[in-house]
C-alpha cells in the first residue's frame, strides 16, 4: 500500500517521495508518484499520559483503554505510557494490573509511575496524603505487579539512592521530578543513572543564578534527556526556546494529558483529585494546574511555531521519547521498521494514522 505522500521524515531527515507499507512494515521510502502537500512522519510517542478521551488511567478498565486508545490515535499517538499519579498503594496496584499488554493499538509501552516518592514541597496537584518517603518494599510491590517502564521520583529524599539502584537493576527508566533537588544532589543523581527529568521547570526547584538546581544541571548535562510540556500555559515561549537552545536533540515533548484531552471542557478526575477544565486549562479547585488537555500533534505544532525546525519538532515527539525508554521499534519511520505512521497535510492537520500498518484514522 502506498501512502500517497510527497515526502517523509526518515531517520530525522526529510526524504522526498512516497512511502510503501505492507503487513505492518515500512517497505520503502522515496518512491516516485506520491501526492502533493502531504508528509509522512513516525507515529508520536507520549511518555506521560494521565488520561485521554474522557478516561482517567488510574481508574481505567479494558473498555476505557480501548476508548482512550482510539482518541489517542486520532491525535497521532501510536505508542504511550499510561501515567499514574500519586495514589493509595491499592489504587496503583489495581491500575498496574488493568494496564493492557504492549500489543494494543496504540502500543502500551509500559506504566509511568509519577510518584509516590516525591518532594512534599513540590507536589503540584499530587495528593499529599498518598506521598511516601523512599520505601524499597513498597517499590518492589509496585514493580512486581505490572510492566513499569519509567518512574518519577525526587532524588533528594533520604533513601532515594537505593530506589534508583533498584529501579535501574529492574530495567526501569528513572526520571527526576516533583523535586527540590539542589545542583549537587542533581549531579549525584545523574551520575547514579537518573537519565531524564519529568516536565522540566514545572514542580521543581527554580533556577537561580547561584542556585541552578536540577534545571541548570539537566540543561548542561549532554547525556540527560529533558521532558517538556509545550501547551502555552505551563511554560513561557522564551523558556521553551531557552531549553531548546541548551538541549535541542534531547528534548522530548510530553502531553501530561488528563481525561479531558480530546474531549473538551468539564469536570474530570485525575486519580483522587477532582479537576475542572475551563478555557483549555485543567485546574484543581484551589487553582493549581492539574495536567493538560494537550495533544501531541498540538505540542508538535506549538514547538514548530516557536521557530524549531519541523523535522526537529517531530523528533521531539518520536525519536527522542523512544530513546528515553530505550525502544528502537517505536518513534521511527524507515524501511524495515514498523508501519506506525502519521500523515499530515500542509497545515499540519492529521490526514491518516497507521498503527502496525493498519489504517486507524482517516480524515
Amino acid at each position: 500500500m502506498r501512502l500517497g505522500v510527497e515526502a517523509a521524515i526518515v531517520r530525522g531527515e526529510l526524504v522526498p517521495g512516497d512511502v510503501e507499507v505492507d503487513e505492518g512494515v515500512v517497505i520503502d521510502v522515496g518512491l516516485a508518484g506520491g501526492g502533493r502537500g502531504r508528509i509522512a512522519v513516525p507515529g508520536f510517542v507520549d511518555l506521560q499520559v494521565n488520561g485521554f478521551g474522557g478516561v482517567d488511567f488510574l481508574a481505567a478498565g479494558s473498555e476505557d483503554y480501548a476508548r482512550a486508545g482510539e482518541a489517542l490515535l486520532q491525535a497521532g499517538v501510536t505508542a504511550y505510557q499510561p501515567t499514574f499519579i500519586t495514589a493509595a498503594e491499592s489504587a496503583m496496584v489495581d491500575a498496574l494490573r488493568a494496564m493492557p499488554p504492549n500489543g494494543s493499538a496504540p502500543h502500551v509501552v509500559g506504566a509511568h509511575l509519577e510518584g509516590p516518592f516525591l518532594s512534599p514541597e513540590r507536589l503540584g496537584t499530587h495528593p499529599s496524603e498518598h506521598r511516601r518517603d523512599p520505601d524499597l518494599e513498597l517499590l518492589d510491590r509496585l514493580i512486581d505487579v505490572g510492566r513499569v517502564t519509567e518512574m518519577t521520583l525526587a532524588p533528594e529524599l533520604e533513601g532515594a539512592d537505593e530506589l534508583i539502584r533498584r529501579l535501574l537493576d529492574r530495567g526501569v527508566v528513572v526520571s527526576a521530578g516533583h523535586t527540590n533537588a539542589t545542583a549537587d544532589v542533581a549531579r549525584d543523581a545523574f551520575d547514579l543513572g537518573v537519565s531524564t527529568v519529568t516536565h522540566l521547570f514545572n514542580a521543581m526547584r527554580p533556577f537561580r543564578s547561584r542556585d541552578p538546581g536540577i534545571i541548570g544541571v539537566a540543561l548542561t548535562r549532554r547525556e540527560v534527556f529533558v521532558q517538556l510540556i509545550v501547551d502555552g500555559h505551563h511554560l513561557a515561549d522564551e523558556t521553551v526556546l531557552l531549553v531548546w537552545a541548551a538541549a535541542g536533540g534531547r528534548l522530548a515533548l510530553v502531553s501530561d494529558a488528563t481525561a479531558g484531552a480530546g474531549v473538551g471542557g468539564g469536570s474530570y478526575q485525575l486519580g483522587d483529585v477532582a479537576i475542572e477544565v475551563a478555557d483549555g486549562v485543567p485546574m484543581r479547585e484551589d487553582g493549581v494546574l492539574a495536567g493538560t488537555v494537550l495533544t501531541m500533534i498540538e505540542a508538535v505544532r506549538n514547538l514548530h511555531a516557536l521557530g524549531v525546525p519541523f523535522e526537529d519538532a517531530v523528533g521531539a515527539a518520536t525519536t527522542v521519547p523512544a530513546r528515553i525508554v530505550g525502544r528502537s521499534d517505536i518513534g521511527t519511520l524507515e524501511p524495515g521498521g514498523p508501519a506506525d505512521v502519521v500523515v499530515l497535510d500542509d497545515r499540519l492537520d492529521i490526514v491518516n494514522v497507521l498503527c502496525a500498518g493498519e489504517t486507524r484514522v482517516v480524515a
